[in-house]
């Protein structure tokens, strides 16, 4: 029974972390996609690539952002927008994403 449980949770969570990316890459699509690229990788020269940071770094980033401690004109506005929820979501989105690096 209580492997049957813990597999439950597994699949729940798995369930529940899948549908927060989909989430996520949704609303990074509309909110983020015109400076930081539908898949996270920067159209602009001044704006970071997003694709496969840590979920926990972004979401302290948009924080900052919404807080005002940390300061971008921009930034600051889309930021005060996001729910906490949402905020977990982006962040789910762009560590989602896979980047391979290869040496030259």
């Amino acid at each position: 029974m209580k492997k049957i449980f813990i597999l439950f949770l597994l699949c729940t969570a798995f369930h529940s972390y899948a549908d927060e990316v989909d989430a996520g890459r949704a609303k990074a699509e509309a909110a983020c996609s015109l400076c930081h690229g539908r898949i996270g990788v920067a159209t602009l020269p001044n704006a970071p690539n997003l694709a496969g940071q840590q979920a926990i770094y972004v979401s302290e980033q948009l924080r900052n952002y919404r807080s005002g401690k940390r300061q971008n004109e921009v930034m600051n506005m889309i930021a005060k927008q996001l729910t906490d929820s949402e905020i977990a979501q982006i962040s789910a989105w762009f560590s989602s994403i896979k980047v391979a690096v290869e040496a030259p």
